[in-house]
């Protein structure tokens, strides 16, 4: 971008300095501004779960000279809003007085223009850029601001040894939890200050002194105040929870507004509420959060909403240090647009829970070249798997049993299906295993973004850290890399995907119900298997163009809408998940069949299995079709042959293959043997019907 689209007067751009990621703006030689990314700054993510990249340029007296929308990630074209009303916000950012924000507690002398329906995108983007702004401001010195925050390690730290419960007064008297009270009145009186007609026209209706909401807030991690609100039982599971560096804090509250919404429901983010400390900001997604059952302090009011959110130790929050929670109030003031306005719960940390931490020695960190800090990361991040999978060892060790259970199934797959009862009930339990506790408890879906990231990062710089920070994931995906070898796509599509495992019990539902079943002829059948393949290869070679990108048209697969988010999401994305799920009811396991990305990605290099385990007569295909009728997915060609690429491993077809009143085979073999054991007088002949044996009689 030229830089005078961003520093006005500007020429050309400098170097990059060495301790502050920003570039000089130049003009002659001399320095007129400054510019830098606002990811490179901040680490604020959205909805997409990823950082907004802006391009922001500063002047010498701290004001915005100009802000360019780069990259984004944010799923908002999805929702009906054209992208240049975000970069029009964007752009809209150009003359704020970073001066003014630093004034006014970091960042809140300007009013947001949010959109509605993209509320977290905006705030997330205001929140980059003044931040950053004010973060590159006050390293620079740029309009008489010092760098008065410069992190350099937390001298005090959380005092593990205070575990003493106090009551609901003592808590609210020390400050160890924090209040914000408003009623309708105030709210009122907020928005008919801050202008808007449209939102002054529709005041809060009810008393003036009716409270609004009644917001309180704690450092839940504490052990003091973490034993006091949640007894020691929740506390134990809460610290179980918590990772290494991990804080939580419990927001809890009461009143006709509630702190949560409903918009997490269907973004899994919560777009009221944000914690903000320094130049840092933590916007809670739903794999943070939990419900609290009760506040166990004695003399504690009652609550309508107790939650608990984690702090990632990513984050860099510093429990030491002063901190806010953001409460987001909004008016709906149309159908669909609305009035926002921000009120702060301040919290400061009582000194008795804090201890002094010994710093390492200066001389340490000046030693430490680049190469020793790269080294310290991948210590870091190899430290944090660690504590994670060590965290949820249960839930390894139960998938792990599901696995070997399964494995053992796939190589005695003829004594398991020689009953045909007790391999029916087996599957289904198996199935509903996958659904419920794999897929919509532990969310451990894997998708065809992973094959892409994974593509990605074997072409890049690749690391076993990123894969291992998900322990389910990733035995899942070592557990499928396994089985493409021996049985192919099968073993996990067949009876580890939580999305066909849906698929296949609401069939069986359906046909409980009498719901009828139809069966594509096979011209039709087969000419729509390779829709899949396109699908996969347009996604694949979207991804060597921009993952993002990739990701972004990946919502193809209903996983997320159906098992992570379990329908809880906006119309568009549960109407096209039920929308497969309704085809499934009439056609079985539709979305397998002819439409699944990751289905298609599995079966490309499954054709290099070892082995051939379904077992086969000659006379399969000619003249008995039997098994290629009842094949749930119809696999099985004319001639007989299965195809490996479709194949789900239901392993129905070696239930027929050994049934001796389904399989011709077998009951010309169990004839011919009755036969011989007659002939032979091992047996008698079996007497015939009794109207028949009745008939000499008379």
């Amino acid at each position: 971008m030229p830089v005078a689209d961003i520093v006005p007067g500007a020429e050309t751009y400098g170097a990059l300095r060495e301790d502050v990621p920003a570039v000089p703006a130049l003009k002659g030689g001399e320095t007129v501004g400054w510019v830098f990314l606002t990811s490179d700054v901040v680490s604020t993510t959205g909805y997409s779960g990823k950082p907004i990249h802006t391009l922001v340029g500063i002047g010498p007296d701290a004001v915005l000279t100009g802000v360019h929308l780069v990259k984004h990630s944010e799923p908002i074209v999805l929702i009906g809003i054209p992208d240049s009303e975000i970069r029009a916000v964007t752009e809209g950012y150009k003359g704020l007085d970073l001066k003014r924000e630093a004034q006014a507690d970091a960042g809140t002398a300007h009013d947001l223009d949010i959109i509605s329906g993209a509320t977290v995108t905006i705030m997330v983007i205001d929140d980059t850029i003044v931040r950053g702004g004010l973060k590159i401001a006050r390293r620079l010195g740029l309009g008489g601001l010092s760098d008065d925050a410069a992190a350099t390690g937390p001298a005090r730290a959380i005092d593990p040894a205070r575990t003493a419960t106090e009551d609901w007064m003592t808590l609210t008297g020390d400050g160890s939890v924090r209040r914000l009270s408003l009623d309708i009145g105030q709210i009122n009186e907020a928005f008919r200050v801050q202008g808007d007609e449209r939102a002054i026209a529709r005041p809060e209706k009810g008393a003036e002194t009716e409270p609004f909401i009644d917001l309180y807030m704690a450092l839940l991690d504490v052990p003091s105040i973490g034993l006091s609100l949640l007894g020691e039982a929740e506390y134990a599971n809460l610290k179980g929870r918590l990772k290494e560096g991990d804080h939580a804090v419990a927001v809890l509250a009461r009143g006709r507004y509630s702190f949560k919404g409903s918009g997490y429901v269907r973004g899994g983010i919560f777009d009221r509420i944000q914690l903000i400390q320094n130049d840092i900001s933590v916007r809670f997604h739903d794999r943070q959060h939990a419900r609290i059952g009760g506040v166990l302090a004695e003399g504690a009011p009652s609550f309508t909403e107790m939650d608990l959110f984690v702090i990632p130790a990513e984050s860099g929050f510093d429990p030491a240090q002063d901190f806010r929670l953001q409460l987001l109030v909004q008016r709906q003031v149309g159908a669909i647009d609305k009035v926002f306005l921000t009120f702060d719960l301040g919290y400061r940390l009582p000194e008795q829970y804090l201890q002094p931490v010994v710093s390492a020695p200066a001389a340490s960190a000046s030693a430490s070249g680049p190469d020793l800090q790269a080294s310290d990361d991948t210590d870091a991040r190899q430290m944090l798997w660690k504590r994670i999978w060590h965290d949820r060892k249960s839930d390894v060790l139960v998938l792990a049993g599901a696995l070997a259970v399964l494995t053992l199934v796939f190589f005695f797959q003829m004594q398991v299906t020689r009953n045909e009862r007790f391999t029916f009930w087996f599957r289904i339990g198996f199935l509903a295993f996958t659904l419920v506790w794999l897929g919509w408890i532990e969310n451990a879906q894997l998708s065809v973004v992973n094959v892409l990231a994974f593509f990605a990062a074997v072409t890049g710089e690749f690391s076993w850290d990123a894969f291992l920070m998900d322990p389910l994931v990733f035995l899942l995906w070592f557990a499928v890399a396994a089985a493409l070898l021996f049985w192919g796509r099968g073993a996990y599509c067949g009876w580890l995907c939580p999305f066909g495992a849906l698929q296949e019990l609401s069939n069986r539902l359906a046909k409980l119900c009498r719901i009828p079943q139809w069966e594509l002829p096979w011209g039709l059948h087969e000419r729509m298997w390779p829709i899949k393949y396109m699908i996969f290869l347009g996604l694949f070679g979207l991804s060597l163009y921009s993952l993002d990108v990739a990701e972004h048209y990946a919502e193809v697969e209903p996983f997320k809408t159906a098992i992570i988010l379990k329908f809880q999401r906006s119309w568009p994305f549960v109407a096209f998940a039920g929308a497969l799920l309704l085809a499934g009811l009439f056609v079985e396991r539709f979305y397998c069949r002819y439409l699944c990305p990751l289905g298609a990605a599995l079966a490309i290099p499954a054709r290099l299995r070892m082995f051939d385990w379904l077992k086969r007569y000659r006379d399969c295909g000619n003249p008995c079709q039997r098994c290629a009728k009842e094949c749930m997915v119809q696999a099985i060609h004319p001639e007989g042959h299965i195809n490996p690429n479709e194949c789900l491993n239901c392993l129905h077809c070696q239930v027929l293959y050994q049934h001796d009143q389904k399989c011709p085979v077998c009951i010309k073999k169990l004839a011919k043997r009755k036969r011989f054991e007659v002939q032979t007088g091992l047996s008698r002949p079996e007497p015939r019907d009794a109207t028949s044996a009745a008939a000499p009689a008379q």
